[in-house]
C-alpha cells in the first residue's frame, strides 16, 4: 500500500519447455489470483526479472520472433570475441552470458536481418520488459539496470557510440528509463480482463538481484546488503560509481546513487559439504563467540577466487581442522565474515562509499551467532533484512512511480 505495507501475496508455477507461453500464464495467473479487493485500487505495477534473458520481439505485433536466450546461456566464442572487439576493456557487456553477446549471435547468425526483412521491425527486450509490454503496449522500453549487460551507459543515460553505432543499433530499445519511474497507463483490454483500475500505471522494471536489495529497506550512501546463500555477494549503496573487471565489480545506478556489488566464492555451499541443516542448528547453538577460534581458514569447494581478491588459483584452506566440530564450524563462519569484511573494505578502497551497516538477506540472515561474528569483523551494525523477496522490492518501484505521479497531477 500507500506506505509499504503487504496486502496480498500470490505465487504461480511455470513449466520451463515453452518459457514464452509459461511467463504469459503466470503473469495472468499473478493478476487473476489478487484478491478482488485488492485489484480494484492497484495505481502501479511494476516487473523485475533475472538480467540477461534476451528476446526478439515484433515492433508491429509483439509477436516472440525468436526462442528467447534465457540469463545463463553462455554464447559462442564468435559473439564472446564481437563484443570484446567493440566495447571497452573486460566491459560487463562482454561476458559470454551478456546480453550483447546474444544480440551479437542472433547477428553473427543472420536472424536479425531475416526479422528485419520480413517486415518484422525486429526489437530486443528482456523478458521483464516483454511482460510488462503486455500491459502497456510500449515494445522498445527497458531500464537502467536490465540494460547494463546490454552496453547502456546509466551514467550519461544514452547507449556509447561504440554501441550505438552498429549496424543492429536500430534493435535496442529506444527508452530507457530509471527503475520506478513512469512507462505509461495499462492498456483498457487488459484492465478489463484482469479487473484493475483504468487509471492503473506500469512502471519500468529492474532485475531481480536489485529488486532484493530495494526489498532490503536500504535508501543511504553506506548501507550495504550481504546475501548469504552458497555464495557471499555484496551490494553497497554509494555515492560514487566503482567499476572494476579485473575484480569482477561493477556498479548499478540507482536513483543518483549507485550500488556497487562483488561476489565471492565463498558462502554456504562450504558449509553445506560438511554438515546437514540440521547438524548446523544444532552445532551452531553451542558455539561460544566470547571464544574467538584464531583460524585463518580460506573456505571455498573449488579452486579459484575473484573477490576480495583476484586468483583465479586460490586453492581452499579449511585446516587444520580440529576434533570438534563445534569449533570448526566456529572457524569457517568466522572466516567467511573476515571475508565480507575484506570484501567491504575492498570496495572502500576502490573509492565506494565507507560502509556503515549491513543487512542480510539469504539463509544466513537466521544466524544470529553468526551475525555477531559478522558485526565484529566488519566493525558495523548487521541485521537481517525485514523483506528480502525481490517481489518486494518491485512493489516499492511500483509505489514510488506512482506517488512520481500523483505528485504532478
Amino acid at each position: 500500500d500507500g506506505v509499504g505495507r503487504v496486502k496480498s501475496v500470490c505465487k504461480a508455477d511455470y513449466a520451463v519447455e515453452d518459457v514464452v507461453q509459461a511467463w504469459e500464464t503466470a503473469l495472468w495467473q499473478l493478476l487473476e489470483s489478487t484478491p478482488e479487493q485488492v485489484r480494484a485500487h492497484v495505481r502501479s505495477i511494476c516487473i523485475d526479472g533475472t538480467s540477461a534473458t534476451a528476446m526478439l520481439v515484433s515492433g508491429t505485433d509483439g509477436k516472440v520472433l525468436l526462442q528467447p536466450k534465457l540469463y545463463n546461456e553462455a554464447q559462442r566464442d564468435e559473439a564472446v570475441e564481437a563484443a570484446k572487439a567493440m566495447a571497452p576493456r573486460a566491459h560487463t557487456a562482454t561476458a559470454s552470458t551478456s546480453t550483447l553477446c546474444k544480440v551479437l549471435a542472433w547477428h553473427q547468425a543472420g536472424q536479425l536481418q531475416e526479422a528485419a526483412g520480413a517486415g518484422h521491425d525486429p526489437r530486443l527486450l528482456h523478458h521483464a520488459d516483454w511482460l510488462a509490454s503486455l500491459l502497456h503496449g510500449n515494445r522498445s522500453v527497458t531500464d537502467w539496470n536490465n540494460a547494463l549487460k546490454l552496453g547502456y551507459d546509466p551514467g550519461s543515460e544514452r547507449y556509447p557510440e561504440w554501441l550505438s553505432s552498429q549496424a543492429f543499433a536500430s534493435i535496442l530499445p529506444q527508452e530507457v528509463l530509471a527503475p520506478g519511474s513512469y512507462v505509461g497507463s495499462i492498456l483498457a483490454d487488459v484492465a478489463s480482463r484482469a479487473g484493475l483500475p483504468d487509471s492503473c500505471i506500469v512502471a519500468a522494471g529492474t532485475t531481480d538481484s536489485i529488486a532484493a536489495f530495494v526489498a532490503a529497506g536500504v535508501s543511504r550512501p553506506g548501507q550495504a546488503v550481504s546475501s548469504l546463500g552458497s555464495s557471499l555477494a555484496v551490494k553497497l549503496l554509494s555515492v560514487t560509481r566503482v567499476d572494476d573487471a579485473e575484480y569482477g565489480v561493477y556498479s548499478h545506478r540507482l536513483g543518483n546513487s549507485w550500488l556497487v556489488g562483488g561476489a565471492s566464492n565463498t558462502g554456504g555451499a562450504v558449509l553445506r559439504s560438511f554438515f546437514t541443516d540440521d547438524q548446523l542448528r544444532a552445532l551452531t547453538e553451542r558455539i561460544d563467540v566470547s571464544r574467538p577460534t584464531g583460524f585463518q581458514y580460506y573456505p571455498l569447494v573449488k579452486p579459484g577466487e575473484r573477490f576480495p581478491v583476484n586468483d583465479p588459483q586460490r586453492q581452499p584452506k579449511l585446516t587444520p581442522r580440529p576434533d570438534d566440530d563445534v569449533v570448526f564450524l566456529q572457524g569457517i563462519l568466522e572466516s567467511i565474515a573476515r571475508i565480507e569484511a575484506e570484501a567491504y573494505k575492498r570496495l572502500a578502497d576502490m573509492g565506494a562509499t565507507p560502509v556503515t551497516e549491513v543487512f542480510t538477506a539469504g539463509g544466513g540472515a537466521a544466524n544470529v551467532k553468526w551475525t555477531e561474528m559478522r558485526a565484529a569483523a566488519i566493525g558495523v551494525p548487521v541485521s537481517a533484512a525485514a523483506h528480502g523477496d525481490a517481489s518486494y522490492g518491485s512493489a516499492l518501484l511500483a509505489r514510488q512511480a506512482a506517488l512520481g505521479v500523483a505528485s504532478t497531477t
